[in-house]
């Protein structure tokens, strides 16, 4: 199921919705993925059996918490927040300063393909929502 709870115009809500699947398609395992702002707000998700506005809000406290585990233990810059539970993944992602992308995978999970394709997809997604901000 497609949501898009946000007041974006319906075509940038369609694309950014079409990056999430395409994602989708292109990496074996990965079976949902919501965007949401950094701190913690529904953009749009590509979701069936999750609860996006949760996932959402959960994908911000967990970037910050791995924000500050990255600044305090000197690894440099956070990249990305990697979960590995016992029949599933969770990757969230900063797509530039203001939003998340964080898909979830089933125990088959290609990670190292999601690793090739994410930042196009998060280059993507930047655009379309630069697109929407007014200069």
């Amino acid at each position: 199921m497609t949501e898009n709870p946000s007041s974006e115009p319906r075509d940038s809500a369609t694309t950014l919705t079409d990056i999430l699947a395409s994602l989708r398609d292109r990496v074996m395992g990965v079976s949902e993925s919501v965007l949401s702002t950094a701190d913690g707000l529904l953009v749009v998700a590509d979701v069936e059996s999750v609860h996006a506005e949760s996932v959402a809000a959960l994908a911000a406290a967990t970037l910050g918490v791995g924000r500050r585990m990255a600044d305090h233990t000197g690894a440099g810059p956070l990249r990305e927040v990697v979960v590995r539970g016992g029949s599933g993944h969770v990757v969230v992602t900063a797509v530039g300063d203001r939003a998340l992308l964080t898909v979830m995978g089933d125990e088959g999970l290609d990670l190292a393909a999601f690793q090739r394709e994410s930042p196009a997809a998060v280059e993507e997604l930047s655009k379309v929502l630069a697109e929407d901000v007014p200069g």
